[in-house]
């Protein structure tokens, strides 16, 4: 029997870091309709989706299906949002008896008239596209973790032929300048010291007037607060300006996901990625000339449509010459309805399981080198949650790694850490001085992962 009137809600988020802040929004606007947020027993559940995977669909009926049997006689409200929601929306209503609101990651402001339909016994999709910003009608930012996401600018108008972005989030809108500095304000006034700027082309920001590097700029003179990064960036989009930024904005971070998804210049024209190979490492090369210490990640998908040994080994050759810190790599996934889904010449499943693991396996020594380089160096590091270890806290350096340590100081403390061994994925450092928990000496390292 359904719950039709929740009193506690659950948000899972799944994909990228857009989503986690969506699902952030989506809790804040429940809480204040009078919601509690409770764990995975809520009243409600909503379902914040990523359709950028294959199967992604089937994924959110398994997970459906999943609270519902967990659930078992007295069943909650379930909500399906995000980028699912979008494209499948009254699939998921037909399909899905169990769904009782559907809502698209543009439309999730109405969450509270959808639930009060769901309440009256109806069930509620919307997945418009509305011509009012949402950001205008979410209520303020809450208390935040030390570290928190911003979204500026959504959308794209890039039109990669194997992404469905363009179909699910809606052409490329930055949000006002005005509205990102009040938010910004609000998140360090609740206790974020580091904020990341998001969009689906972040660098793409702008306002007519300025762009990304003049917004990164005002947010350097909010008191407060501490650190800025940005993510994610497409290649056409990297300025002059921006790239100065990098060299003359101090707490704008020294690391920068940039992808370039393949090597192969020919791969990258049927990816209409609009940028070269050659161009990419031109980019690479003048951050890295304005910002030396300066940690790269990228994207890389394996196995695109038509991609040949040839193509593949362009790809590896291009990871060696920018040497990553970080770098994510995929299988090409078709995804329905774009343009590379019906291209010809498209890889087996084991070959692209093959080239994925070489591919990563460079990545992973790069990321593994970069960690070692690190150590030795004296670097701040923002801590944000517990470790595993009774005293142990977690945090994260300038170059996004995540260093362990034993220390005295508390969540959402700047601490100056000796940066002591490195693993393939986090680093161990030592605290400095008092708030290293012994006093004037150094803390004990934990071990890193």
């Amino acid at each position: 029997m359904k719950n039709r009137d929740p009193a506690t809600f659950h948000v899972k988020s799944f994909g990228c870091q857009m989503n986690a802040y969506d699902g952030e929004r989506m809790a804040e606007l429940l809480a204040a309709e009078g919601l509690a947020a409770a764990g995975e027993d809520a009243d409600l559940i909503v379902l914040n989706t990523c359709h950028i995977r294959e199967k992604a669909a089937e994924k959110v009926y398994s997970e459906i299906g999943r609270v519902l049997k967990r659930a078992g006689p007295e069943q909650p409200m379930i909500a399906v949002a995000g980028c699912v929601a979008q494209a499948e929306g009254a699939e998921i209503i037909r399909r899905a008896p169990g769904v009782d609101i559907v809502v698209g990651p543009q439309a999730y402001h109405r969450l509270p008239a959808l639930l009060a339909k769901a309440r009256s016994g109806g069930r509620a999709l919307d997945t418009d596209m509305p011509p009012e910003s949402k950001f205008g009608v979410l209520p303020a930012r809450r208390r935040q973790s030390p570290a928190a996401f911003l979204t500026v600018q959504e959308g794209c108008d890039k039109f990669c032929t194997y992404c469905v972005v363009p179909y699910t989030r809606g052409a490329e809108v930055s949000r006002p300048f005005a509205a990102i500095l009040d938010e910004a304000k609000a998140l360090v006034d609740s206790g974020a010291k580091e904020i990341t700027l998001l969009g689906q082309n972040v660098n793409a920001w702008s306002d007519g007037e300025r762009g990304l590097e003049q917004l990164i700029r005002a947010l350097d003179a909010v008191p407060g607060l501490a650190r800025i990064r940005y993510t994610t960036s497409h290649p056409n989009d990297m300025s002059e300006g921006l790239i100065r930024a990098h060299a003359e904005v101090a707490k704008l971070m020294p690391y920068l996901h940039l992808p370039v998804q393949s090597g192969s210049d020919r791969l990258l024209r049927a990816m209409n990625r609009s940028h070269t190979s050659a161009s990419y490492l031109r980019i690479i090369e003048r951050v890295r000339s304005a910002r030396p210490d300066i940690a790269i990640s990228g994207d890389f998908i394996v196995g695109f449509a038509g991609e040949t040994e040839a193509d593949f080994a362009a790809t590896l050759n291009l990871v060696r010459s920018v040497n990553y810190a970080q770098a994510f790599s995929f299988k090409y996934s078709r995804r329905p309805g774009t343009p590379a889904a019906g291209m010809e010449g498209q890889v087996p499943a084991e070959m692209m399981d093959e080239r994925l693991k070489r591919l990563q396996a460079l990545l992973d020594a790069q990321q593994l080198a970069f960690n070692r380089a690190t150590v030795g160096r004296r670097a701040e590091v923002l801590l944000e949650r517990p470790g595993r270890r009774p005293g142990q806290l977690v945090g994260k350096s300038p170059w996004l790694q995540s260093v362990h340590l034993e220390t005295g100081a508390a969540i959402g403390d700047l601490v100056e850490v000796d940066i002591v061994s490195a693993g393939p994925n986090s680093v161990a450092g030592l605290g400095l001085g008092a708030e290293a928990g012994n006093g004037p000496g150094l803390a004990a390292a934990a071990v890193a992962a």
